[in-house]
């Protein structure tokens, strides 16, 4: 079916049941940021595959609000058809629920009636029923969060995912789920809790020390955890868990019901249990299967806990990026003697770039797809190129590469951007200052209860300077060997994301990655994971940066550069040299010396 079929189908349901407003969110019950193909309705009806937006459905409009990463993409996959573009000014900000309070004030006051909106409410988590509820009733329209569109106008829609699911050795975690589930229960307890309802796929998949591969990149699977106080329930296919596995989890006192079984499980008799329930990550149509009397509302007790990793996680992670490293030595020299002979289609290098990574072994898939974009394409914020329709890599301009992989040892995620021909200055003014800022996040000591709002000024500070910005947050939380977009903390320019006021911590492991784009014309982005450390001052932090790889040197303009930033640079270069040069052939230790020569 096509966007068109799709939007008359949705329609002719609304008119049945007297609905003026449908909201599709690009979201599932467990509030994930990547999806399985089930619950990707939005970019089913609307044919916008970005990761990020809303559709709302009228009887006389249909738009798609994103934000500024996803304009450049949204206007080629959106282009001639019955979806109209709306440009989000602020990411995250609720500009699409005002549009759609005055369209439909308008259309009441024609019809002497008032309007009705209708949402599917395990696609909305409570903090985001609530505010909609508000903004709707302000403008006398009423919501109804029982109405599923999505499933009478999918014909096809794809099943659940049933992928197996396995156990992480301690080796990897560090530490038992048995002693996850107590550090829990001991916040549960503060809270005046006895159980929790856990929803997010990678609060899941890390408390239980397993994972999965349900989602597209992120070793996940689909389920539901309740955490009482003596025992867990694990809501999922157990088609998925083979036999050993599942009694393993039962002598950890966690027994194991079919994910549907979930509505039943709640609305349930309770006597004295009370129940925690997040409510940025809960669903509402979860949320209102409990007794108001019984509801604890709280924060999300793992994400802190997931957030900060321990010796053991660190030590792998720092494994994983050595291999990162090998694989893509071995892709930029591949990239540079290939092109010495021909042209290159931006498909093939990400193809070829998780062959190096699969080499490494214990690899288990990309974090993401890679973003390979060749001139005017890696201004793309999230460009992913595609077989038979991207351009052809040649040897000239520029071309930004960003991507990770992931592997039993840690989640990678690094943004390189090259020149292939002798840049202009316009576009080593631009690298440069990015590269500044990214030294200044990076050498930064900050006293404790710092916050990621306060930090990020200092990756913007040159651009700035200069006249120029980018749009998107200067970095995101990153799992062990979870979701490479991790919370709760990161660098934003905006005081209003959730990740603004979240302190950093010892362990936490975020990507520094500021970036300058010229629409049809290159994008630059400079992109390492850094690890937050005790500094040496006491009740002070630093940054340690993990990531493995040199930064183009041919890019900077030197005349903008301080003796500082230039050891930095030179030191970073020898900390790659040394660490990666083991793990390579003789060839490749040469070629990796002279991307990694010392600035003098």
């Amino acid at each position: 079916m096509t966007p068109t079929e799709y939007l008359q189908t949705i329609r002719n349901h609304m008119y049945t049941q007297q609905i003026d407003a449908y909201i599709i969110p690009s979201s599932d019950p467990h509030q994930s940021e990547y999806l399985a193909d089930y619950w990707k309705a939005r970019a089913q009806f609307s044919g916008f595959t970005g990761s990020a937006g809303t559709l709302i459905i009228t009887q006389n409009h249909a738009g798609l609000w994103t934000d500024s990463r996803y304009f450049l993409q949204a206007e080629e996959e959106l282009k001639d058809g019955p979806i109209t573009l709306h440009r989000q000014q602020i990411p995250h900000a609720p500009e699409h629920i005002d549009w759609l309070c005055t369209h439909l004030q308008q259309q009441s006051a024609e019809k002497k009636k008032r309007s009705k909106v209708g949402i599917n409410g395990w696609l909305f988590s409570v903090g985001q029923r609530q505010f909609l509820q508000k903004k709707l009733a302000t403008a006398n329209i009423d919501l109804l969060t029982d109405i599923d569109l999505i499933d009478v106008a999918w014909p096809n829609r794809p099943a659940l995912p049933q992928n197996p699911v396995f156990r992480l050795d301690l080796k990897y975690t560090g530490v038992t789920s048995s002693e996850k589930l107590a550090q829990i229960r001991a916040g549960m307890e503060s809270l005046g809790a006895n159980a929790y309802l856990v929803s997010t796929l990678d609060d899941i998949a890390w408390t239980l020390n397993l994972r999965g591969s349900d989602i597209h990149a992120n070793p996940v699977f689909v389920s539901y955890l309740f955490i009482e106080k003596d025992s867990a329930t694990l809501f999922i296919d157990t088609k998925k868990i083979t036999l050993p596995l599942q009694k393993e989890l039962v002598q950890e006192g966690i027994q194991l019901l079919a994910y549907d079984e979930l509505p039943g499980f709640l609305a349930r008799p309770y006597a004295t249990t009370k129940v925690l329930l997040p409510i940025s990550t809960t669903s509402w149509n979860a949320y209102k299967l409990i007794h108001p009397d019984q509801v604890v509302r709280g924060k999300n007790l793992i994400a802190e806990l997931k957030a900060v990793k321990n010796e053991t996680e660190v030590a792998q992670i720092k494994k994983a990026m050595q291999k990162d490293g090998v694989a893509l030595t071995r892709l930029f020299r591949w990239m540079e003697q290939t092109l010495s002979q021909r042209a290159i289609p931006e498909a093939e290098i990400a193809t070829q770039l998780a062959s190096f990574r699969k080499a490494q072994g214990h690899y288990f898939g990309e974090s993401f797809d890679a973003i390979v974009g060749y001139q005017g394409n890696g201004a793309i914020i999230h460009y992913r190129p595609e077989a038979g329709k991207c351009a052809n890599v040649e040897q000239e301009g520029i071309l930004l590469l960003d991507s990770g992989g992931q592997y039993l040892e840690g989640t990678t995620d690094i943004t390189r951007t090259i020149a292939l021909s002798p840049p202009s200055a316009e576009q080593k003014t631009a690298y440069t200052a990015v590269l500044k800022g990214h030294v200044e996040l990076a050498s930064i000591q900050f006293p404790a209860g710092t916050t990621g709002v306060q930090l990020d000024t200092l990756a913007r500070m040159h651009l700035w300077n200069a006249g120029l910005n980018y749009g998107h947050g200067t970095g995101h939380g990153v799992g062990a060997f979870l979701n490479v977009h991790e919370g709760p903390q990161g660098f934003t320019a905006n005081p209003k994301n959730s990740r603004a006021s979240v302190p950093f911590q010892a362990g936490m492991l975020t990507s520094n990655e500021p970036g300058f784009y010229k629409t049809n014309a290159f994008g630059i982005r400079i992109e390492n994971l850094i690890l937050c450390q005790p500094a040496a001052t006491a009740g002070f932090l630093r940054f340690e940066t993990l990531s493995l790889f040199p930064i183009d040197i041919q890019l900077i303009d030197w005349e903008m550069i301080t003796e500082a930033e230039k050891t930095w640079l030179n030191e970073y270069h020898a900390r790659v040299l040394l660490e990666l040069s083991p793990l390579l052939n003789e060839e490749e230790q040469a070629w990796l010396a002279e991307k990694c020569r010392a600035i003098q």
